[in-house]
């Protein structure tokens, strides 16, 4: 059992509100410059700079995880985290018929760059990805899982998309057996006034900027023997799964 650092919340120049900066290669450095090693990327409803980025990672020596943040019908955000990179680009293909399409201004809202293993752009997204889908936050757990993936509510600690301030409260239903929350601090008032003991806390920095992803502080404990970055993934969604 190795100790592994981690955040699992990570967007791309390809989220409109994120820095044209956060190349798949500047965050696997960034990422390496920060102590990390296990980084997920989870643009705004799509995972197509996906593959870019695990191609950067395995260039820096870290282990990555396929991922996107789905936007509900309902306005809150969901990570949604993929055992591999082919089921997420599954989805992927399929989130499209759940889209509501918009044009994105790039004026108002920022570009939206999908780029390859060597950072150069191969396509732009004409469409803005932040906006709601149609997928409901009851239908989220049992999707995700269908591609063999793991979801869970991303940000519960804040105001802008968050299941708490949306809903006013943590629902029973869907049950999710993780949550995500973004400022440490806040663990232990969360837990207590939403009634959150039997959560699994995961704490990432929903990074939009390079200078936003954060020193290594929270890690899993994962075996790692005989090592590969698959097996150390593979490791880490059993860890999530408990």
């Amino acid at each position: 059992m190795n100790r592994y650092y981690y955040d699992l919340h990570i967007h791309s120049c390809l989220s409109p509100c994120a820095d044209d900066d956060n190349t798949p290669n500047n965050i696997a450095g960034m990422a390496t410059l920060c102590g990390l090693n296990i980084v997920a990327l989870t643009d705004h409803n799509t995972c197509k700079n996906c593959p870019a980025f695990f191609e950067a990672a395995k260039r820096y020596g870290i282990i990555p995880v396929a991922g996107l943040e789905l936007t509900t019908s309902e306005d809150i955000h969901v990570i949604c985290l993929f055992e591999e990179l082919e089921a997420a680009m599954n989805f992927d293909s399929d989130l499209q018929s759940h889209r509501i399409f918009v044009k994105n201004r790039t004026d108002v809202f920022g570009n939206q760059l999908i780029l390859n293993g060597e950072d150069e752009l191969i396509d732009t997204e004409p469409n803005f990805l932040s906006n709601a889908t149609d997928i409901s936050l009851e239908d989220v757990p049992k999707l995700i899982e269908s591609y063999g993936g793991i979801s869970y509510p991303a940000h519960i600690d804040r105001q802008a998309n968050g299941i708490i301030s949306v809903l006013g409260t943590f629902p029973e239903t869907p049950y999710f057996g993780i949550v995500e929350i973004n400022r440490r601090d806040k663990i232990d008032e969360y837990v207590e006034k939403y009634s959150l003991k039997d959560k699994k806390i995961i704490v990432s920095s929903d990074a939009h900027y390079l200078t936003d992803m954060r020193d290594k502080e929270n890690y899993f404990e994962l075996d790692d023997e005989p090592y590969s970055s698959s097996l150390v993934r593979q490791n880490l969604f059993k860890e999530l799964r408990k």
